[in-house]
Order: structure tokens, then C-alpha cells, then sequence
């Protein structure tokens, strides 16, 4: 009896916490919520492809932009010419690279099913290239290359936002560690250090770094328990990339600036730091290790930079790794 009341109070709190996020009208802070539509959006600043820009949005939890109908066109360019009025066109979700003519959003929405108002004489595939969809402030749209750059707009809709309390983040892909008091996510998708910094950024946390034995042992169990699929192409087995560098050779330190520092003068023991290896994983046993930067690999991010900002309790790797390579 007690155990199915435990079970009743755990759904009811988790429920009411879903509700009470969705009451807060909050998704990311780098997101605007608009009440005219009950959506969360974002200009994203860097120009990007049409296809950059469908990937970026969904990383960040939301999707690509379009105007379900006339009120959130309207609403949406207020936002864009307060936001960036200097900008004339921005990417939409809208294109035919499906098929030849039959425009749709990333949702496979019809274009009939949602808002559009074409510029005259458009869509006209100019050149035999033009498959994706920009739009202005007036409003209207206009078949553009795909493979041109643009700014553009994401959105999340306050209906579909789900929060991960346990972790204080839409993201519900990351787990919570009561051990270390951090969430983290391993990614099985191998990036080079830079790449899979920058994806752990879009998901608003940073690459993991270990600060003592108890989050190294962890990171050992996280990597034990999450499945592996059959990864093609080169990059290295049985290391993960993590949170520290010395590409500036000023020392190795956290991606938040801290210096990593240890007693022992020779913090990497018997294995000496190479200089042109200049980025820092971690091999599957908690062993810290420094490696090529473009090398594609498995990573860990992890949410909360605050943690960062601790003292760092050096775990490194007292031999060079053994095995694994490359498949």
C-alpha cells in the first residue's frame, strides 16, 4: 500500500512541477516567449544554410521556423524587426528538396495547411536551384539556394514543452547524478573536440569535466550503461572527449578558463603531455588523457557550468592507452 501511494505522489509531483514550468512560460533564457501565440522563440545570429539551420533547431529542442497562419506571421516579425531590423530576409521552414515543386515545412506540412504570401512571380526554381524559402518583413516569401546563408528563426510552443526537473532543463535526454549533484549526457555521435563542444553549447551545457575520483567513477558507469550503436567511419574507441585544453599554450585548463593544477608537478604521471595533442578526454576506465583535437570521438557534456568553478582534483592517466584504435 505504501509503496503505490510513493508511486501516486512521485506522479502527482512530477506533473504539477511539468505544469508549474509550463505556468513559468519558460524554455531557454536565450528564447522570447510570445503570448499572441503561446511559443518560445529564438534569431539565431549566425548565418547558416537552410539545412544548418533545420539542424541547429532541433539540437536546441525546438524547430525550425515557419508561420502556422497570419497571426503568428505577424506576431513573429514585431519580434524580428524589435530584435533585428536591420535583417530583410530570414530562412523558413518551407521547401520542395522532397520533391520538385511541392513545398512543405520540416514537419511535412503542406504549404496549403499553413501561412504563405509567395513574392510575385515565385516560386520560380531560378536556375534549376532554388529548393529552400526565405522570408521579409513585408511578409513575403521568396525560392532561394539552399546551400546559400542566411539568418533564421526557431520555435517551441509552450504545449509541447516538457522539463526535466530533476535536472532544471527542457532537455529530458540528461540524467541527474545525486552522487556528483550534476546531469550529464553521453553523446554517441563521434565529433572532433571542437565539434562536440560546440554541440554541448546548443544544449546549453558544457563538455564534462572530472574534479575528483567520485565523478570520474560516474562517467565510468555512464559509459558502462548507455548502449553503443554501430558507429561507420573512423574515430577513436574507448576515449571521450572532455572539458579541458591547452590550445592556447597557456597551460591546460577547463573550456571556462580555470587552470587544471595538481601537487604532483608531473600531473600526467608517466604519460607526458604531448604539445600537439593539445584537447583533453578521457579514456572508458576515468583516466585522463590529452589528445589530437580533430580527432573524432564519443563525448560527455555536462549541465551546469557553475560546477566548473570548483577546485579540480586532477585523476590522469599514469600510462599511454592500449587498444581500441580506430574501426
Amino acid at each position: 500500500m505504501f509503496s503505490k501511494t510513493l508511486i501516486i505522489l512521485l506522479i502527482v509531483n512530477f506533473v504539477s512541477d511539468s505544469y508549474g514550468q509550463k505556468n513559468k512560460k519558460f524554455f531557454r533564457k536565450d528564447y522570447t516567449y510570445i503570448d499572441a501565440t503561446e511559443t518560445f522563440y529564438k534569431i539565431n545570429s549566425l548565418p547558416s544554410t537552410w539545412a544548418d539551420a533545420k539542424r541547429i533547431c532541433a539540437l536546441e529542442g525546438a524547430i525550425f521556423w515557419h508561420p502556422d497562419n497570419e497571426l503568428e506571421a505577424k506576431a513573429v516579425i514585431e519580434f524580428w524587426k524589435k530584435t533585428k531590423p536591420n535583417i530583410p530576409w530570414l530562412w523558413t521552414a518551407f521547401s520542395d528538396i522532397l520533391v520538385e515543386g511541392r513545398f512543405e515545412t520540416v514537419e511535412g506540412k503542406p504549404s496549403s495547411e499553413v501561412f504563405t504570401n509567395w513574392q510575385h512571380g515565385t516560386p520560380d526554381n531560378y536556375q534549376g536551384n532554388e529548393d529552400c524559402t526565405h522570408m521579409s518583413t513585408v511578409p513575403d516569401m521568396n525560392d532561394y539556394r539552399c546551400d546559400s546563408k542566411a539568418l533564421f528563426i526557431c520555435k517551441k510552443t509552450l504545449q509541447s514543452l516538457e522539463w526535466n526537473n530533476n535536472c532544471d532543463m527542457p532537455n529530458l535526454d540528461y540524467t541527474y547524478s545525486p552522487t556528483t549533484g550534476k546531469c550529464y549526457k553521453l553523446h554517441t555521435t563521434p565529433l572532433n573536440w571542437t565539434e562536440a563542444n560546440d554541440r554541448c553549447q546548443l544544449e546549453q551545457s558544457t563538455l564534462a569535466v572530472i574534479r575528483n575520483s567520485l565523478e570520474a567513477d560516474y562517467l565510468v558507469k555512464l559509459i558502462q550503461s548507455t548502449p553503443k550503436p554501430r558507429i561507420k567511419g573512423k574515430y577513436q574507441r574507448g576515449v571521450y572527449h572532455l572539458g579541458f585544453h591547452n590550445r592556447f599554450n597557456e597551460g591546460w585548463q577547463t573550456i571556462t578558463g580555470k587552470p587544471l593544477e595538481s601537487e604532483d608537478e608531473d600531473w600526467f604521471d608517466n604519460y607526458k603531455p604531448d604539445g600537439e595533442d593539445e584537447c583533453g578526454s578521457m579514456f572508458f576506465n576515468g583516466r585522463l588523457i590529452n589528445t589530437d583535437c580533430d580527432m573524432k570521438s564519443l563525448f560527455i557534456c555536462q549541465h551546469g557550468a557553475d560546477s566548473l568553478l570548483e577546485p579540480i582534483d586532477i585523476r590522469l592517466s599514469s600510462q599511454p592507452y592500449v587498444g581500441g584504435g580506430v574501426e
